[in-house]
Order: structure tokens, then sequence, then C-alpha cells
């Protein structure tokens, strides 16, 4: 055999060698992921605003929290959660609290006023029918609002805010005066008009916790509750007489 053939005849039965494999690239681990820390993802987002409309969001997230809680319950954190602000911003607004608890609160009562404007031209129990129902209009409307000014009573009222509540029950006593026509009410009027207005704030927050009578028939019933309230202090006094046989 020449030297040609036995090498062609060794290659021939050499076993055959696989190529080594390539060693595929490692995977880089996965980054982990920090969630985003920022504002937007522990309040919802906030939006720009004018002074005057950041201030109304605050009162009115504010009325919400007094309407239900004792003032002393609720903290200023709780008024920013609620209106989707910091905490900062509600200071800067109203420095604390208490004032924001009294800016609130008067701005109910001032929106509950300017309802009680007497219209005229009717007859006095028609124009007392007429002012109950636009009161009970902002019952509806503004149940915080109502229900944070007149929550807690006379006996846990002083100062600001008393004088604010105050000042809602003597414009609507004022305005009674006037649908009435009387200048100077004596004591027994007196004190039968102001029982009355008590008798109209406790039904308003009745009514709104349970709203299981009809508004009409609730407004037609403390009209009602008027005229029989007039009707017993008439046998006390002559004028409280002579007055109601004029609305009669």
């Amino acid at each position: 055999m020449t030297p040609g053939k036995a090498a062609e005849t060794a290659a021939e039965t050499a076993p055959e060698t696989s190529p080594e494999p390539t060693p595929e690239p490692t995977p880089e681990p996965a980054r982990a992921t920090t969630p985003a820390t920022t504002s937007e993802t522990t309040r919802p987002a906030r939006r720009r605003l004018s002074v005057d409309r950041r201030r109304e969001e605050l009162m009115a997230a504010a009325l919400e929290l007094f309407s239900t809680r004792d003032a002393e319950d609720v903290s200023i954190d709780d008024v920013a959660s609620a209106a989707g602000a910091s905490r900062a911003l509600v200071y800067h607004y109203f420095g604390g609290k208490q004032e924001l608890y009294v800016a609130a609160l008067r701005s109910a009562a001032e929106q509950l006023e300017s309802r009680l404007r007497p219209h005229g031209g009717g007859r006095p129990l028609d124009e007392l029918a007429s002012g109950l129902s636009r009161y009970f209009d902002f019952v509806e409307e503004h149940a915080a609002g109502f229900a944070a000014l007149l929550r807690g009573g006379p006996a846990n009222r002083s100062g600001e805010v008393g004088e604010i509540v105050d000042g809602v029950r003597r414009r609507l006593f004022r305005l009674i005066q006037k649908q009435m026509g009387v200048e100077d009410p004596s004591p027994v009027l007196r004190t039968t008009l102001r029982s009355w207005i008590a008798s109209v704030e406790t039904a308003g927050l009745d009514w709104l916790e349970y709203r299981d009578i009809e508004r009409s028939t609730l407004e037609k019933l403390l009209v009602d509750h008027m005229i029989a309230l007039l009707g017993v202090a008439a046998a006390h006094d002559g004028d409280v007489a002579r007055l109601l046989e004029l609305l009669a």
C-alpha cells in the first residue's frame, strides 16, 4: 500500500468529532424597578385652579368632614387628603384648622342667608311658605354645609362660630318679622318665633338623616306648626291674637 493510500484509509476509519458548540451569552439579570414615589401615586393629580376656586374646594372638603365629625376630630391632613391637596397648601390658604373651620361655616351661612332674601308681594303665610321652600333648597343642595353649620347645638358654639350660627338665626327672625309686618315683637311673640326657628333647624337635620317624609309635606307641616304656635301664644298675648286674625 502506498503512503498516500494508507493516509486516505486512516482518514476514513477515524471517528468523527463534532465541532465544539459556541457558548450562548448569559442573559443579564433583569433590573428591579422601583415604584414611583412621586406625589401622583399618593393623591389625585392636582389641577391648576384660581385662588378663589381652590379655596372653595378646600372649604367644601372641610364641610363634608365637619358635617359628620366634631371639629376637634378632623385634622388638616384629613382635609388635604379629601381635597386632593397638600397639607402645606391648606395652611397657605387658611393658616390653621380653626381658621378653616370658621371660613367654611361662614361660607355656608352666607349661601343660606342669600336664599332667605324676601321676595315680597304675597300674603304673609304664602311668603313664609316661599321662604321655607328656599331654605330647604339649601338644605338639599348643600347638605354638608347645613349639617356642619348646625351640628352640635348651641352648647358647643362660642366665639366666631357662635356668631355665625346666631347670625343666620337673626336673619331668619327678621325675615319672619317683615313678612308678618311686626316692628317690635312682644316677649311672647319673640319666644314663639324663636321656638319655631329651632323647630325648622331640627326638622332640616332630621330630614337629611332619614328622608322618610316628602319635602313638600314637611314644608306644609312647618307652616301649620307656625299657625299652631301662634294660636297657643294668642291665648297669652292680645297682640299675637290680633296678628293671628290678620294672617287668617
